[in-house]
């Protein structure tokens, strides 16, 4: 749904509502990775060797893309030239 569609069907004052119902009671993929890290830890932790691994798990051990992704390395515009001719050798072995 477009938010034009959702504005057509709404207005902002139930709009208004589900946000302040979000803030109290999130929802969505975060959400979900989080409930099932919190899984995750609490299972690897009861396994847990504490002379091994004296820290305890926590539920973002377990989550996908917790927290902000490594930055992507530069490229020179040298070093992206010499991408485009590997990939153009690439493309003439194979097709002529």
């Amino acid at each position: 749904m477009t938010v034009r569609e959702l504005l057509a069907r709404i207005d902002s004052r139930e709009l208004s509502e589900w946000y302040a119902f979000f803030e109290l009671e999130p929802w969505g993929c975060e959400m979900e990775d989080w409930r099932t890290g919190l899984v995750a830890s609490t299972i690897a932790n009861v396994n847990r060797d504490p002379k091994k691994q004296r820290k305890p798990f926590e539920p973002s051990d377990f989550m996908p893309l917790h927290g902000k992704p490594d930055p992507l390395p530069v490229q020179s515009a040298e070093e992206q030239r010499q991408i485009l001719d590997m990939w153009g050798n690439v493309w003439q072995d194979k097709f002529g």
